[in-house]
């Protein structure tokens, strides 16, 4: 989609001809037959009046393929490039009385290959999987990829697990649902009453504290179940007064 944008706006840089001619440039410059910046000036001209002209004139790209017309209500139906990434469209964004359907394509599918077929099956989510423990479980695609959704608890189905939102049975569903609470479980160390978005939880590195967005790390030695609320705030008092200093890269 960039490669064919790049073509049509920048018909003259994308030419091979064009890269030729700016190598025997450098060639002439090396060897001091040519001013750097001359050559650059006249380069940089018409460079510039094209990028104005692009910005003012050319639409934003989305790689826009139409696919056909939807049976059930007669509506153009097409793949694109969408703010959240590849997503496929009932309808037409310029039609004023209503407003077009969408759904995101799966990590597998393509706007450039993907048929009309494929694309209304992924209008059939979201999909009703069944019940667990007197919930509806449903499966769908979301912004971050499919998932599952049971107590307005959401998780995700995940591409190295091999199941498809299409197709997830409800015993599959359960499945990934109590393995997620069981890690989520394993995760809580301790809570407290005094603050709730205080939390002492495992990590991947080991025991930290979490205080909304803020991590706070447990000194060495120091046991992460037996820490109280009034130890918790000392860790994090000390830690907003003696910042970590920031790490530095040496210069090759």
């Amino acid at each position: 989609m960039v490669n064919d944008f790049l073509v049509e706006n920048f018909e003259k840089i994308m030419d091979y001809n064009f890269t030729a001619s700016v190598e025997k440039e450098f060639d002439d410059i090396a060897v001091g037959q040519l001013r750097w910046n001359d050559m650059i000036r006249k380069f940089y001209g018409p460079f510039h009046s094209t990028v104005e002209t692009t910005l003012t004139n050319t639409s934003k790209a989305t790689g826009e393929r139409e696919l056909g017309i939807d049976p059930a209500s007669g509506k153009k139906v097409s793949a694109r490039i969408g703010r959240f990434g590849p997503m496929v469209m009932i309808g037409d964004q310029e039609d004023e009385n209503e407003k077009p359907r969408f759904a995101s394509l799966q990590a597998n599918q393509s706007i450039s290959s993907i048929t009309l077929e494929q694309a209304l099956e992924l209008f059939k989510l979201p999909r009703e999987v069944g019940e667990f423990e007197g919930k509806k479980v449903v499966a769908n695609v979301g912004r971050f990829g499919p998932y599952v959704q049971h107590n307005s608890k959401f998780v995700s189905i995940g591409a190295k697990s091999g199941l498809d939102p299409m197709t997830i049975t409800i015993e599959q569903a359960i499945e990934l649902i109590e393995t997620k609470r069981e890690a989520d479980n394993n995760k809580l160390i301790k809570s407290f009453t005094e603050d709730e978005s205080v939390q002492v939880l495992n990590g991947r590195w080991g025991p930290y504290i979490a205080k909304g967005k803020n991590n706070y790390k447990i000194p060495k030695g120091t046991e992460a179940a037996s820490l109280t609320f009034a130890d918790v705030k000392k860790i994090m008092e000390e830690a907003e007064k003696n910042p970590a200093p920031k790490k530095r890269f040496a210069k090759k």
